[in-house]
């Protein structure tokens, strides 16, 4: 009994698990607000209004770490807080190595197209601006680079491998052109962005003689004028074996980055004797909401790996021990995490969502309600696939989760690698459940107590009624014979003569009244297969 009242409260610790984890996801994303920061640093109150006189209002908004979706979600939310705050400068702090390509892009074409008509966009290199986050940086219409930062090394990387041939120009070609679209709109040369991306291009610096500035060409696309360029100084300062990263005093000789200096404060006065203005005291600084960062750890291709290992790991503990217990707990935990990451980053939409609730129900009904394994099971698989592939592509309700462009095609090869990689752990931990399940203290629990504390159910370790305590291999034996009494999935019960055992195959679905022959008897465990008759 009290084994029974563990279980019991185990299963309802495993469901309030559960509920907390879905109120987390759901938990702070509806809830916003900022700091507001003078120049000590005071915190002062979000509520206050915005100053009615001339002085320009300066806005930070962090983007720190991995750029991902959830990022690009973070970034248009405060954003939009921000403009809305009545900021005329958002300065968005770059801090990153990277991360997806076309979240990277999301965030661009958003700066671009939606906050640059709004408010003047400043990319902030307050660490390191490298590959994605060059990519975030040269779409504000200002780089301001800390001393001793660096921005740069943007060509594309694959998690499956290395990028070759057709492949890596398909996805250069669409990267080149994210860096051309940003360099048209703010003004940046447009052969060094490229030189970021792709090796095999040649830049040089070559002086206008009308002008008296330095100008950047490939190659292939060096003035023949002697008369307008000075031809006979070109220098070469891009190798074609090199892919372009600099420092913040490269940068700025270059002119990617429009001043250097020391912190925040230095960037307003620069940029309030540029451009004429005044900056408010008061800077309104916007982070992101734990939440978010949450979601974006649980999106991170490890963890995803991780949780699809408990998804398959419960339901195979679960499939091999009596009763609904512990690990199916576990097995939901791990999906509701999952699929609700992903809704909260956009990756996942209700369509999605149903195709895998359906999938799911399909494949209960085999487990549960169908012997064997029939339509209902392939058509549940079928299903729970889709909806899983469909999960790695950003669609819309209506639109067939098909990848479009080369950057969405990295992102469902990327999202692909996570869910192998769990998948994988998953087939080397059934080879050793599969051996050592009744060995290991943490899955024995799940057995013995399953067995022993549950009523109406006589325990794999029991021969006969009056002794819960003899050893299987004193009462059953390989090659003995009986017949199933309930369905196998894989596991169930068995009657061998007089005495009822817990079995379980190894995999194969048995239906109820079926004859069976003991191959394993081990520990607490004892392994059954169909009785093949000679005819």
């Amino acid at each position: 009994m009290d084994g029974l009242t563990g279980s019991i409260r185990t299963a309802r610790a495993a469901w309030l698990a559960v509920a907390v984890v879905v109120a987390a996801l759901a938990a702070g994303w509806v809830s916003s607000g900022y700091a507001v920061s003078g120049n000590g640093g005071q915190i002062a109150d979000a509520n206050l209004p915005a100053p009615t006189s001339s002085p320009k209002i300066a806005a930070v908004i962090d983007c720190h770490g991995m750029i991902d979706e959830g990022l690009y979600q973070s970034i248009v939310r405060r954003s939009e807080e921000a403009v809305a705050a009545g900021a005329d400068y958002l300065f968005y702090d770059i801090q990153t190595y990277g991360g997806r390509v076309d979240s990277a892009d999301e965030i661009s074409k958003y700066l671009i197209h939606d906050v640059a008509p709004m408010a003047h966009t400043v990319a902030y290199v307050s660490k390191e601006a490298i590959s994605a986050g060059a990519m975030v940086s040269v779409s504000c219409k200002d780089i301001l680079m800390r001393r001793h930062t660096t921005i740069g090394a943007s060509a594309p990387m694959s998690m499956g491998g290395t990028l070759e041939g057709v492949e890596r120009e398909k996805i250069e070609s669409y990267v080149r052109s994210v860096f051309s679209r940003a360099a048209e709109a703010n003004g940046y040369p447009e052969a060094l962005l490229k030189a970021m991306v792709t090796r095999q291009l040649e830049v040089w610096q070559v002086k206008n003689r009308a002008t008296g500035q330095m100008e950047f060409f490939e190659t292939e696309r060096l003035p023949t004028d002697p008369n307008t360029y000075d031809l006979k100084d070109k220098h070469l300062i891009v190798k074609d074996d090199e892919i372009l990263t600099l420092t913040d005093s490269k940068a700025y000789e270059y002119g990617i980055a429009r001043a250097v200096v020391d912190n925040l404060d230095e960037a307003l006065a620069f940029l309030a004797e540029r451009d004429g203005v005044v900056f408010d005291s008061k800077v309104l600084f916007f982070k992101p909401l734990w939440s978010e960062q949450m979601v974006r750890w649980i999106n991170s291709p490890a963890v995803v790996s991780v949780l699809v290992l408990g998804i398959l790991l419960g339901i195979y503990v679960e499939m091999n021990t009596p009763g609904l217990g512990v690990p199916s707990l576990l097995a939901i935990l791990c999906l509701v995490i999952l699929v609700g990451s992903r809704y909260l980053t956009g990756m996942a939409n209700w369509i999605e969502i149903a195709i895998l609730v359906i999938g799911l129900l399909l494949l209960l009904v085999e487990i549960f309600i169908l012997p064997g394994f029939g339509v209902a099971g392939f058509l549940g698989i079928t299903c729970i696939l889709i909806g899983l592939f469909g999960m790695l592509v950003r669609t819309t309700p209506g639109e067939i989760p098909w990848p479009k462009n080369p950057a969405a095609w990295q992102e469902f090869t990327d999202g692909l690698m996570g869910i192998a990689a769990g998948f994988a752990a998953f087939l080397v931990a059934v080879l050793v459940l599969s051996r050592y399940m009744d060995r290991i203290p943490l899955f024995r629990s799940f057995v013995l107590s399953s067995a022993l504390d549950r009523p109406g159910r006589s325990t794999a370790a029991v021969a006969s009624k009056e002794n819960a305590s003899v050893p299987l291999a004193t009462t059953f034996a390989p090659g003995q014979i009986g017949r199933t009494i309930s369905v196998l999935r894989p596991a169930g019960k068995a009657r061998f003569g007089d005495k009822i055992a817990d079995v379980v195959t190894r995999g194969e679905f048995l239906g109820k009244d079926i004859s069976v022959k003991i191959l394993e008897v081990r520990g607490n465990r004892i392994v059954v297969a169909a009785e093949l008759r000679e005819t």
